[in-house]
Parts: C-alpha cells; structure tokens; sequence
C-alpha cells in the first residue's frame, strides 16, 4: 500500500516527491480503519493525507469521502489539487445551488470521489436526510478539516462544527474519521478527543516553519501603517496577503495601495462570490501583487510561493495569526510575515469578543418567545418581537436547535420537551479565554523573545525552539520601523478624503407597522447616499468623537471635507437644489446647525421640514430593520414648505 501510495504522491507533486514525516503514518492510521486526529504545521501537506487516503480507499471498493470544510476558498483549492489523482472532487455549498441536482446524481450513481460541504450545510435537513443516505456505496472517509472549530476553546470556533460530533457518533465503529488542524493547543486538543472519542489516535508534528521571518512593527496610526505599505510592499519579492479585520479597511488599504501604483485587489466576505474565485485565481497565478483580505481568505489557502502576508491591524490571538502567516513559505526558503499595530485593534477585538457567544439572556428571551407561541416562529416573527441584530438571531437558534432545545421545520422554530439549562460555566471559561489570548498577542508584540518560539508555545508545541530566522533572533530587521514624512502626509490627505457610500432600502420590512408593504416604490426610494467617515474609524472619525462629545457643534474643517466630498466625487443625478436635516430632542441643534452650514459651502437653500414630535430610544440602539423602521415610525412631521426638487437629507448615525 505504502508502495502504492508513493506512485500516487509522484504524480501529484513530480518524479522527486517523497512523504513527509508523519504524512504515511496518518494515511495508514485511515487504512486500519482508526479515529485520527492530525495536528501538523501549516503547509505540512494535510490534505494531501486524505485525498491519498481516499484514493487508496476507492481502490478497495471504500465509498464517497466526506470533507468537512471551513471556507468557500478552501473547497475552490482542494478540489484542484485533489483532480491531479484523478479524484474527481464536487462541492455542495451555499453559492452553488444550481448545481445541486447534478452532483446528487453523480452521488446516486457513484461517480464522485469526494464530496466538499460546509459546516453548515449539516444543519438542512434535506442534505442530512435526503443526500447523504442516497450516496451509491456509502460514506467511505469522513474527514473534519480545521478541526479545531469543533472545540469552542478554539480560535475560529463555528457552532455547526459541533453537529459532525452528532454524525460521527451514529456511524459504525468501524468507519474511519480523520481530523485535521494545525492550531489546536492541549486544551483544545483535549475538547476534540472528547467530541471526537477517547479512541482517537493522536499525531502531532513539530509546528514551526523553518522559511518564516518574522518581524513585529509598531506603527498605531493609520497613516504611518498605509505609509509603510505604500514604501516596502515594492521591496518584496513575489506577491503576497495582507489581512484586515475589517471590510472596510480592505478596500481601504488595497484602494491607497492601487494609487500608489502597486497592483492590489480586495477579498472579503461580501465580494460577490463570482468575483471570489477569479480574485484567488489571480493571486495563484501572480496576477496581482497583493489581495487585502479579511479572514475569508485564509485556513487551507495553498500558493506555495506565497512570499509574504502582512497583518494590517493585531489579530486575536497568537493562534489566528499563525493560521494566517502560515499561507507564506510554503515552497520557497524565505518568506517574511510582518506584524503592524494600530490603535484601534484592541477595540475591534473586544468587539469580536463580546459577540462572539450569543448571551444567556438573549438565548433566554428567544427561546421564551418560541416557548410561549402556538405554532412556533420564524425569524422573522423574532424580530419583530426581540430588538436584536439578525446575526445574534441566527447564533442564538443555531445553539439552542444545536441543544436540542428547538427544532427547525421548514424555517418555524419549535419548542420541544427537552429541558435547557445554559452553560454559563462554559461560555465565561470561553470569554476568559479570549481575553487571555489577547493579553498574549499583546504581549508578543512587545517581546524580545524569539517570535517563533512565542508562538509555538502558545500551541503547545512539544518541539518549540528559537528559529534563528525571526528579527529578535537576528537582532536585525528585515524592514525599517519608520516611513517618510511626505509618504504619511499623502496617507493622512488620503484618509481625510475616504468615504463610504449608503445602499437605501428596497424593501419595507417584513410585518411592520406602516402601511406601505413589499418593495418601495420608485417615488420613495432614497438616492444612495455618502458618509464622510464611520464613527472613530480613520480620517475623520475622531473629530466626529470630539465635536459631538467635547465641543457641542461640528468643526468648519468636517464642512469643507463634508463639501469638498460632495462637489468632487459625488455625481448625484439630477443635481441637488436644497438641504434639509433630521434633527433630535437630545441634540437639537448638533446636526442642523452642520447642515445650515454645509448647505452654505454648497451655495444651495437650507430650509428646517423635518420635526421630531416622540422622544424615542436612539436609533443606533435598533439592532434589527424592523425595529430601526418602528422606531422612528410617526417620530417625525413635516412643517413648512418643500421645495419640489432633488434634496441632500443630512443625518448624524
């Protein structure tokens, strides 16, 4: 088998292709039919296990395999590297659904190798009902990659991670489990064991990446970090990522970098998923220079000759970030992954890991509304009924149907008999948990320590030893820590004059208590619209903070930024003739004082129409449509004259 197994190896990777330690070992562990869990470095060839594995299965007659797998970039790689065995690989995902019908047939037919899904796709009924049993010659592999999602002590932790463990358990004994990861230290490892069975066989290799150089830059502002970029970026060699933890910063950053002649494309989450694939593609083939990318570019992304990834803001934790340098190197001996900082990291993290858990409160309240109806609710019934964002909605379902507390039929949530008792315990284990890891990032930051050597302690490395590659090794760096004056002078300019645009609503929201329904008609329907700056963010977020906090009124510099905005790159069609303001109880004269005076730069009439008449909650404490329309529905009056022509509606979020 070995034999075999090195003939299918050359032919992926060339005549001169040999395994790596460990790599047989696994395989061989699928081959005796055991539970595995394999915890190897990034880049150590992971899926190149259990796609050997499935040939070699196939070749005895063994069914389709079953690839748990974290990320639509993900899928993409793998099934490509998986057709250099002739394994033919197909996908049943949330952005393919008009190619269900065909891949259910192959399945029936037996003619695929591997089927790749998503997490969530474990919680759709017709998929766990309907597709998996109907699989010609059975399930012949189940394969957990990224396992450490599984554990909620893990970095990337997913709740529909935890309904494999409900599969898994009701397969036969003799059905091999494989568990892949690069990131899971004792404790995490630990929970997996326990989801997973105590039988499972544990292979775990040394994590450091010899190639890595790694280097921690400290630069808080904004501007001095776009400076940098725009300075160094052209000093390295081959094309690279560099990670954001925000949407908006990615188009930010890859915007200035395009200005500053360096060929640099956005990837996130909300790129339309047709542009997603072509983007990797690029990226794969040195199309571009860099991709800006949040996490959706990231576990499993295989580019061998990735030469560097650079972290626009701090991640979360020490693990994440070696996830994500872990693209660079992979083939090369040198690739540099560097660590910028910025003021606002440790506020976005908090951010994230408040919301990561849906509150017991919160779950509470949900199941109590579901408890207490006739028929059950759908989402929408929840929302009109609970002031909560729809992503803490869905996380507070996906645990309580995960719990056994509710069930899912058609979309109508259901109570059911089983008793529910929050794990407190847990979930504030959990937050203390994140909030140690952020103490330890930090303190990364700051460490004379070998940097390698930090962060394979943190995983738990048996192996861990100074690398002699990183900057503190070296007692050098590889790039300066300073950037040119003129460079950050450009940036600022650059940052003062960055907006985000305002998508109008198309639709009244479901059941509201207005008497328009459905799809708003063209003569209410908002032009889009332009912000000058999010609240806080870079540019002129913190003059916002001041003059609404500290100096009562808006300075005549957001006027001139706010005018120059739109004069010179706002086009609106037909041409605005006049300017109005919504104003507030608490802050009357705050926004249509800034308004008075931007109608006055515009040279347009300004005319007070809009009156608020009900002293409602605040509009930004409205975590959902409905609620936010309800809200201010019958707020407000209209006094006075309106001019029958195209108006600019100023609004402070």
């Amino acid at each position: 088998m070995r034999k075999r197994g090195e003939e299918l190896l050359k032919r992926m990777f060339g005549p001169d292709a040999v395994f790596r330690d460990g790599q047989w070992e696994a395989i061989e562990c699928v081959l005796k039919r055991e539970r595995t869990l394999v915890v190897q470095r990034t880049g150590w060839g992971k899926s190149v296990v259990y796609f050997l594995a499935t040939k070699l299965l196939s070749e005895q007659g063994a069914g389709v395999t079953v690839l748990i797998s974290p990320l639509l970039s993900l899928m993409r790689n793998q099934i490509e590297a998986a057709s250099r065995i002739d394994i033919k690989a197909e996908s049943i995902n949330s952005t393919n659904e008009d190619e269900w019908d065909r891949v259910e047939i192959m399945l029936r037919r037996g003619e695929c190798d591997v089927l790749l899904v998503s997490p969530e796709r474990l919680a759709n009924q017709r998929f766990l009902s309907g597709v998996l049993p109907a699989i010609r010659d059975g399930i012949g592999l189940f394969v957990v990659d990224e396992a450490h999602c599984i554990s909620d002590w893990g970095h990337d932790f997913r709740p529909d991670y935890r309904r494999i463990v409900r599969i898994i358990n009701s397969m036969p004994p003799n059905m091999p489990v494989m568990a892949t990861t690069a990131t899971a230290n004792d404790r995490v490892v630990q929970d997996v064991e326990e989801q997973l069975g105590r039988n499972i066989r544990v292979l775990r290799g040394p994590l450091t990446r010899e190639s890595l150089q790694l280097q921690v830059i400290k630069l808080a502002d904004q501007a001095e970090r776009l400076a940098w970029l725009a300075e160094n970026i052209p000093k390295m060699d081959g094309s690279g990522i560099i990670y954001c933890l925000t949407v908006a910063d990615c188009g930010r950053v890859a915007q200035w970098l395009r200005q500053n002649g360096i060929d640099a494309l956005e990837y996130n989450g909300k790129l339309d998923k047709e542009l997603r694939p072509v983007r990797e593609q690029m990226l794969l083939h040195n199309q571009v220079k860099v991709l800006v990318a949040t996490v959706a570019l990231g576990m499993g992304f295989d580019k061998p000759d990735l030469g560097f990834v650079i972290h626009y803001q701090r991640p979360g934790s020490l693990v994440e970030y070696y996830q994500q340098i872990g693209r660079a190197g992979r083939a090369l001996e040198n690739a540099y992954a560097i660590l910028l900082n910025g003021r606002e990291d440790d506020e976005i993290q908090e951010y994230f890991i408040t919301s990561a858990f849906p509150g017991t409160n919160e779950m509470r309240r949900v199941l109590s509304l579901i408890e207490d109806s006739d028929r059950g609710l759908n989402k929408t019934q929840i929302q009109q009924r609970y002031n909560i964002s729809n992503g803490r909605r869905d996380n507070c379902l996906k645990m309580l149907e995960i719990d056994g507390a509710i069930v899912n039929h058609g979309g109508m949530f259901t109570r059911t008999v089983n008793p529910w008792k929050p794990d407190t315990a847990r979930s504030e284990g959990v937050t203390a948990l994140r909030r140690h890891e952020l103490k330890n990032i930090q303190e990364y930051v700051e460490t004379k320590q070998c940097l390698m050597k930090y962060i394979s302690l943190e995983l738990s490395d048996p192996f861990a030893a100074e690398c002699g590659r990183c900057a503190n090794c070296n007692g050098r760096e590889f790039f300066p820590v300073e950037v040119g004056r003129e460079k950050v002078l450009a940036a600022i300019e650059y940052l003062w004059g960055d907006y985000l645009t305002v998508e109008p609503w198309k639709q009244w929201p479901n059941g509201w208590t207005g008497s328009e329904k459905g799809r708003i008609k063209e003569g209410l329907l908002n032009q889009e619209g332009r912000v000058l700056c999010a609240y806080g963010d870079a540019g002129w977020g913190r003059t916002v903070i001041r003059g609404k906090y500290e100096d009562g009124y808006f300075s005549e510099e957001l006027v001139e930024a706010s005018v120059n905005l739109i004069r010179d790159k706002w086009r609106t069609e037909p041409a605005l003739k006049w300017v109005t303001a919504v104003p507030s109880l608490r802050r009357p004269d705050l926004v249509p004082d800034f308004a008075r005076r931007l109608a006055r730069g515009l040279g347009l009439e300004y005319r007070q129409v809009l009156y608020k008449i009900k002293d409602n909650p605040e509009q930004k404490t409205m975590r959902n449509s409905f609620q936010q329309a309800s809200n201010i529905h019958d707020a407000f009056e209209v006094r006075g004259e309106c001019l029958p022509e195209p108006v600019l509606l100023v609004e402070r979020a």
